[in-house]
């Protein structure tokens, strides 16, 4: 699937005035160069997704020139703190607790705080990462209280399975934990769901940020 940005735009603000709410679009960047990019940001695109840090940092050098917006969307590892603090807008995967104060520590005064989601493990993987719905309270009040970091909502990424249905109970399970969450947290905004092949029915469940690689920049490449 490779689709005009163009497409893709008409489809998920499409998608967002049937749900009623507004939805921004994440181009998911990871594996290709700084020369698509730039190519999509021409276009009017500023928000990219990247999961390696190590990845990421010459891409963002290279592209300093267009003040785009940076998301860090993989794992984080404890030893990229520092760098994940120090060079993204947004880290959209933080998943325990132990990693707030590290961020919160690298994080510099002079930069706004860094936008953070909680990554959820919605359909309980035990490969991919994410931390428990029960665990989200705990999580929240840590990162609230850091003041360096500033807490904007959830993000998950749920099971690939070819039953619709099935994804869209975890887009739905997904809403009504962001839904609880800001009861507590009433300043959170962000619910981060939906990729290239299912970005409109988790805009209809409640998402307000969807993450397309796919269907924007081609099959990713392979990394060694």
């Amino acid at each position: 699937m490779n689709l005009s940005y163009a497409q893709i735009r008409a489809r998920v603000d499409a998608a967002a005035q049937a749900a009623g709410h507004p939805v921004r679009l994440l181009a998911v960047s990871k594996t290709k160069a700084a020369a698509a990019v730039r190519e999509l940001a021409a276009m009017g695109q500023l928000a990219f997704g990247e999961n390696y840090v190590q990845e990421a940092t010459p891409k963002q050098r290279e592209l300093t020139d267009l003040g785009l917006e940076w998301h860090l969307i993989g794992p984080l590892q404890s030893n990229k703190c520092r760098d994940a603090a120090l060079h993204f807008d947004w880290l959209q995967s933080l998943d325990r607790e132990k990693l707030v104060e590290p961020l919160n520590r690298f994080r510099p005064d002079a930069m706004p705080a860094l936008n953070v989601l909680i990554q959820v493990n919605i359909d309980g993987e035990a490969s991919k990462s994410g931390c428990a719905p029960d665990a989200i309270p705990l999580l929240a009040r840590a990162i609230a209280r850091a003041p360096r970091l500033r807490l904007r909502g959830l993000m998950a990424i749920p099971e690939p399975n070819p039953d619709p249905v099935h994804r869209r109970n975890a887009f739905d399970r997904m809403h009504r934990l962001f839904d609880a969450l800001q009861n507590a947290h009433p300043a959170i905004d962000t619910l981060s769901m939906g990729m290239s092949d299912d970005f409109e029915s988790a805009i209809a469940a409640g998402a307000t940020m969807v993450r397309i690689g796919t269907a924007l920049f081609g099959a990713r490449a392979r990394v060694p």
